[in-house]
């Protein structure tokens, strides 16, 4: 048996803390991720600044590490899989987080279990299914492409096997190394509803039983605090919107009153002539307005001695946790495919059934 490595995506190291030669994952922000591996004389720039790999040996795992210039800092975490699959290079379409967890618990997946994977790929799930499988069980993965990923860096060869093959054509070529002599499960990840069409109907031809089709849809919430008042406040808080209100009514008539008496000396420039009767209409208007003013304010000033509103930043209000989606939320991925495969009552698939009706 392998030894295993003094690190490795499928659990977190005893001592906790960073060595030469250890990845690190730079947490930047949630959709700036980087994976390095510790060099002593090495540096990661960024925007924030410099980080010197010498500055992180000897530092735990989950450090807040600041920048030489302090505007910056970035976190030093330890490699796991759902950071791997957030960071990985992919060109196309890959199982995220939500798609992995439920794939895992609906096959059941648990420690000294043997699994065979169709389509390394990245290696999203692979990672997953490693740490799942730890530290006795081992997967059996299989990939078309031969650019592939070397998963003695990330320290799972002892649990992976992984192979360049296409296993359409040539099939897996392994015997007695999965036990599903009794009762084996199968899960396969489409994007398009018509792949899923024509694996059901291949599922059927084999005998598979209990074929299901799940899909899997992340819905993000915004956290809110909303303040709980009772009757009383919210009558407060009413009184001390409507005070405010009235205050700013004299000033609306203020404006007004100025605007008026602008208009009527440009006209008393125009026309040097004598009052005329639209000037006396005007001055009739402006000792209305004067006069509007004067009680508006009269009547401000009464209700600020009568009305002792308690202003809204006074109020001691209770604080509710509430949640509301946002306005676009994130579509579909992919559909997720079930069966189970029983050889202990296994009936001829339909091809045979076919093959043995022309005969």
């Amino acid at each position: 048996m392998a030894l295993q490595p003094k690190q490795s995506f499928a659990a977190y190291k005893d001592n906790n803390t960073i060595e030469p030669g250890d990845l690190v994952v730079l947490y930047l922000g949630r959709e700036n991720l980087q994976l390095i591996r510790i060099q002593d004389g090495d540096e990661f720039n960024c925007k924030f600044g410099k980080y010197k790999h010498a500055d992180m040996i000897g530092l735990p795992y989950g450090t807040k590490l600041g920048s030489n210039t302090g505007r910056g800092f970035v976190y030093l975490l330890h490699p796991t899989p759902e950071l791997w699959t957030m960071i990985l290079p992919h060109r196309t379409q890959i199982p995220y987080i939500a798609d992995i967890s439920f794939v895992m618990n609906f096959l059941d997946l648990k420690p000294g279990m043997s699994m065979i994977e169709s389509g390394t790929g990245s290696g999203s799930f692979t990672h997953s299914i490693a740490r799942t499988i730890a530290p006795t069980g081992h997967l059996y993965t299989f990939e078309y492409h031969q650019e592939r990923m070397q998963f003695e860096e990330h320290g799972l060869s002892h649990l992976v096997t992984l192979q360049c093959k296409d296993v359409c054509k040539e099939g897996f070529g392994i015997e007695d190394k999965v036990n599903a002599d009794k009762m084996g499960k199968i899960c396969t990840f489409s994007p398009c509803i018509k792949q899923i069409s024509k694996t059901v109907t291949a599922l059927n031809e084999h005998g598979f039983a209990e074929i299901q089709m799940y899909e899997c849809l992340i819905r993000f919430h915004e956290l809110r605090v909303l303040p709980v008042l009772t009757i009383d406040e919210a009558l407060e808080m009413e009184r001390a919107a409507e005070k405010k209100r009235k205050r700013a009514l004299p000033r609306v008539l203020r404006e007004e009153l100025k605007k008026g008496q602008q208009e009527s000396q440009n006209d008393g420039d125009e026309e040097k002539s004598g009052q005329t009767d639209d000037d006396d209409d005007d001055s009739k208007d402006r000792e209305a307005l004067n006069s509007t003013l004067s009680v508006e304010c009269e009547m401000g000033s009464s209700s600020l001695v009568q009305n002792h509103a308690t202003p809204r930043d006074t109020i001691e209000a209770r604080n509710m946790w509430t949640t509301r989606p946002p306005a676009e939320q994130r579509g579909h991925t992919s559909y997720l495919l079930f069966a189970t495969f029983t050889p202990a009552v296994q009936r001829p698939c339909q091809t045979e059934i076919n093959a043995a009706a022309k005969k």
